[in-house]
């Protein structure tokens, strides 16, 4: 699924008797004050709030604060916050001072009851999304870390700060998901807005009402189907649509939510998920409509026989339609015209879903620079030592340690010395460093006669499928295409799918297999990404049935020798590659470009876009080394 980033407040004025342009400054501040006002109603809903840091997202930030109610905790999350951090832990100094275990609260459970703001959210780890994640679906933590064990409430509410640039810059999908509220604050003018805020004592009373509303049949019935229609497969997206239009209906003093909290229950919540986008209810014809109901309803002359239901449908195959698709189309049908009319002349294409943190190729595993992430045993003649860690780790473990030693202590001995530590091998933490992470995945595919009329647009869908996902995978990817007697590159090292989809759609086809220079020319690739950090992998998708010589000349036994010669050249480079063989059967020849590569060899006859996809994915980066298959 495309990524998705939260639509502009623009992309519709606010509900009640606000009226303004789209683009109105003043429109887009009010109605960003309204998710605000719903997410301090009700904390579980959720926030993503982007927007780059300014004066707009600093004054949205004092106007929440002066909305929430007193004694309601908020902690502010900074970008980079660890595990200990968030769970908590043993607190070393007063266990120093007590000489027992004291546990020490985490950022989590420090804002139970209240908000949790997380700064920067598009830099937050997948580790720290999930624990957070947890909190949120099961409302407490549970500490298992520095010998003690505990569990301990944790209701909250996030606020998530995405400040990312780019498009493909999002917080995690893991709290995302959990979200409910999404709006951008781009375009919002605060200035020269008198009393926009719902005061605290209005969000307070809101909040007793809360627990006793109930939202009725109809406008549960209209959330799913609007769901269903945008395409949203995730049941918690109209489960918080419900909430946040309960927290409206409180914030308004209404019983049961109305049709406006729906509405900007499915704006806030719904539309910026949006996959899909329904079609609008076709308007009646201007002849039709004038036409007298019985002429509409004349039934047909006996010159020309009726065509039946079902001589359209023998007649026609496409006719036959999925119940999915019936499924979907009366849920977009059902929605209430007025509404479907407002919603999707204010939508946006969607921008950008969170992406999660990415694989890691063998050449940033070994790191010993970057940013620290965490802890672990080792040796710290080798790594950096993390001192608090250690002491951490050892101070649960010292009233042991002096018990042992009083028994195997000779009574001329005098007493240890109270303060003194005693810190074993095991005790030692050394730091975990994240280093660059980015895969780059070279593609160098056969446009020859041979393999072209083969899975050629198999491997366009697969490089497109692949730069679908590049951000979750961390992937770059480059296109190099060889027929006749040159190779090109098609397609630079990039993360964008509109550029690869345009290059691929210029891909040529036809005439000689040029083999060693496609090989080369992907080999130049994957060097220059490994030298600027990144992990390479070649993926090479020919027959192997090379007849084109390094030189231009035409000659198979000339070319198939320069075709392993450069392969070879790629084992020496330590590449990681695979060689997907598109012949209708498994090839000797590229059986033996895999061998003298140190690739790994996929026959795949009956492959499609997913499966060449999936086998890249899989394929382990790094080091070559000999990784034939049959």
């Amino acid at each position: 699924m495309s990524a998705l980033r939260p639509l502009a407040v623009n992309d519709g004025p606010a509900t009640g008797s606000l009226e303004s342009k789209p683009d109105d400054g003043h429109a887009l501040w009010l109605e960003a004050v309204r998710a605000l006002a719903l997410l301090a109603v009700d904390p579980g809903i959720g926030l993503r709030l982007a927007g780059r840091t300014g004066p707009v997202q600093r004054t949205a930030l004092e106007h929440f604060n002066k909305m929430m109610p007193a004694g309601v905790p908020s902690r502010k999350m900074p970008a980079g916050t660890g595990e200990a951090a968030l769970l908590g832990g043993l607190d070393l100094p007063a266990s120093l001072a007590k000489k027992t275990p004291v546990l020490e609260r985490g950022l989590i459970a420090a804002a139970d009851g209240g908000i949790l703001i997380a700064a920067m959210a598009e830099r937050m780890t997948a580790e720290a999304a999930g624990l957070i994640g947890l909190a949120l679906d099961r409302g407490c933590v549970s500490l298992e870390r520095d010998g003690m064990s505990a569990t301990i409430e944790a209701r909250i509410g996030v606020l998530a700060l995405d400040e990312g640039f780019e498009p493909d810059e999002a917080p995690p999908p893991a709290l995302c998901e959990r979200l409910g509220l999404w709006l951008s604050l781009d375009g919002a003018d605060p200035r020269g807005v008198s009393n926009p805020i719902a005061s605290a004592k209005a969000i307070t009373a809101a909040r007793r009402r809360l627990p006793g509303l109930r939202a009725g049949d109809a406008a549960i019935e209209t959330l799913c189907q609007a769901a269903m229609a945008f395409g949203i497969v995730s049941l918690r997206a109209p489960h918080l649509a419900i909430r946040a239009a309960l927290a409206s209906a409180a914030l308004a003093g209404r019983a049961q939510p109305d049709g406006s909290d729906v509405e900007t229950a499915i704006r806030l919540v719904l539309l910026p998920r949006a996959v899909t986008l329904p079609e609008m209810p076709a308007e009646p014809q201007p002849d039709e409509a004038d036409t007298p109901p019985e002429t509409l309803d004349t039934p047909p002359s006996d010159d020309k026989p009726a065509e039946t239901d079902a001589s359209k449908t023998d007649a026609d195959p496409q006719a036959l339609e999925t119940p999915d698709d019936v499924t979907l189309d009366a849920a977009a049908v059902r929605l209430p015209e007025d509404l479907l009319r407002a919603l999707l002349a204010r939508a946006r294409p969607p921008l950008s879903r969170g992406a999660g943190c990415g694989r890691r190729g063998a050449f940033a595993a070994r790191a010993r620079r970057g940013r620290v992430v965490g802890t672990r045993p080792g040796d710290p003649r080798r790594e950096r030592l993390d001192l608090i860690a250690t002491l951490r780790a050892a101070a649960p473990w010292q009233p042991i340690h002096r018990a042992r030693q009083a028994e195997f202590r000779a009574e001329t001995q005098p007493e240890p010395q109270p303060h003194r530590l005693d810190i074993r091998a095991a005790d030692l933490r050394v730091r975990r460093y994240k280093g660059k992470a980015e895969t780059a995945t070279i593609f160098a595919v056969d446009a020859s006669g041979s393999a072209a009329l083969a899975r050629l647009a198999e491997a366009k869908g697969a490089v497109e499928r692949i730069l679908a996902e590049c951000y979750v995978r961390r992937d770059r990817v480059a296109l190099v295409a060889f027929r006749g007697t040159r190779a090109d590159v098609l397609l630079t090292e990039t993360k964008s799918l509109t550029r690869a989809k345009r290059s691929l759609a210029a891909l040529p086809a036809g005439g000689g297999t040029p083999l060693a220079s496609g090989i080369l020319s992907a080999l130049d690739l994957a060097k220059s990404a490994a030298r600027e950090g990144r992990t390479p992998l070649i993926t090479l998708l020919t027959d192997g049935r090379a007849n084109i010589a390094r030189n231009g000349a035409a000659g198979r036994p000339q070319a198939t020798q320069d075709a392993h010669d450069a392969a070879r050249a790629v084992r020496s480079a330590n590449i990681a590659g695979l060689v997907i063989d598109l012949s209708q059967r498994p090839s000797p020849e590229a059986r033996q470009v895999a061998e003298a590569m140190g690739a790994r060899y996929l026959a795949l006859p009956r492959a499609d876009s997913a499966a060449l996809a999936a086998a890249v994915a899989t394929t382990p980066r790094g080091v070559a080394g000999q990784r034939t298959v049959p």
